[in-house]
């Protein structure tokens, strides 16, 4: 006996309103409603904190900004005597530093992440990756203290001198040699950022599907070859997030930086011997020195405005830039 269409379509459309009726009371359990709303109520808090440091930073920067307007972020001079101030020279010396330590950083990260995931040996493996990720958890100050003791002493005596005389055919390595200038920051910024390019490259390659590995070897591709067509296309997202991230912790950088760089308003050079300035380390020199309410302190205020805006605008950057090359490796799979 079969049962009628209508009827058996009457059936599961009652069914259907049934469970429909049954979601929505679960739906209005206290239960839910409360959990509902403890969450949002943390979105808020956080969107709050956001919006509000926003606003404290134009509050107190604007007379500043009425002030100098455009001319303070293409003016070298920061005098306080005389009430004049631009921060053109922190704002180079905040980029060329953060983009030296992320070209020095970037293939030693991903090369050590290679090698702890595709040819380290077992037992060494862990202590290897425990000791590199070790330098994540060195304080800022220490790696500050460290440059400003020994490594630029070191840098002004024997490593300056070295890259003078072998590529000193580069504007980049003339002029007066320091120890403490942009070099300095950029390799304490470099040594900084390594740890967290290396943890993030290697938990990603980690998770690499094995048969696109076993795939490859089978066919006889070399180890190589392996890494380059099936660990590094699958990888490079994530690798992407983190390079950018980690280019987001160099540029907020402060204590570290201070401590080498030379803190000395120089106007913006390619010579990475030269002692500048970050805008970082503007805040730290000259915030204690300040008076609320001046316009000493309110060119402070909009400098790590101007921090804050580069760091959203790097955070920016990365999530179009992974959003493209997520969509790129869906759409056309293993790109070459």
């Amino acid at each position: 006996m079969q049962v009628p269409v209508s009827l058996s379509e009457s059936v599961v459309g009652k069914r259907s309103r049934a469970l429909l009726t049954q979601m929505r009371v679960r739906a209005r359990h206290p239960g839910d409603f409360i959990f509902r709303g403890v969450t949002t109520l943390f979105v808020l808090i956080v969107m709050g904190v956001v919006l509000g440091i926003a606003w404290i930073l134009v509050s107190d920067s604007w007379p500043t900004i009425q002030t100098f307007g455009l001319s303070f972020l293409t003016n070298n001079t920061f005098d306080p005597v005389h009430n004049v101030f631009g921060v053109a020279a922190a704002i180079y010396g905040t980029l060329l530093t953060s983009a030296i330590a992320l070209v020095l950083a970037t293939p030693v990260g991903i090369g050590a992440a290679i090698f702890l995931t595709d040819f380290c040996p077992r037992r060494i493996k862990a202590p290897l990756a425990f000791l590199i990720d070790s330098l994540a958890a060195i304080p800022s100050i220490v790696l500050g203290l460290w440059g400003f003791l020994a490594f630029a002493p070191w840098l002004q005596h024997t490593g300056e001198p070295w890259l003078q005389q072998h590529f000193g055919f580069l504007p980049f390595f003339q002029g007066p040699m320091h120890g403490y200038g942009i070099l300095a920051a950029s390799l304490i910024l470099s040594l900084m950022i390594l740890p967290l390019i290396t943890a993030i490259s290697r938990e990603v390659m980690a998770v690499v599907p094995r048969g696109q590995r076993e795939g490859l070897l089978a066919l006889g591709a070399t180890r190589w070859e392996v890494i380059r067509y099936a660990v590094l296309p699958f990888a490079r997202v994530g690798i992407t997030g983190g390079v950018i991230l980690a280019l987001g912790r160099a540029l907020g950088e402060t204590i570290a930086v201070t401590l080498v760089i030379g803190n000395e308003t120089n106007a913006p050079s390619l010579h990475f011997f030269d002692t500048g300035y970050t805008l970082a380390s503007v805040i730290a020199n000259q915030f204690t020195e300040a008076t609320p309410g001046s316009l000493f302190f309110s060119a402070i205020i909009e400098a790590g405005f101007i921090l804050l805006i580069l760091t959203l605008i790097t955070n920016v950057l990365a999530r179009v830039l992974v959003a493209r090359l997520g969509r790129r490796s869906r759409v056309g799979g293993l790109i070459v």
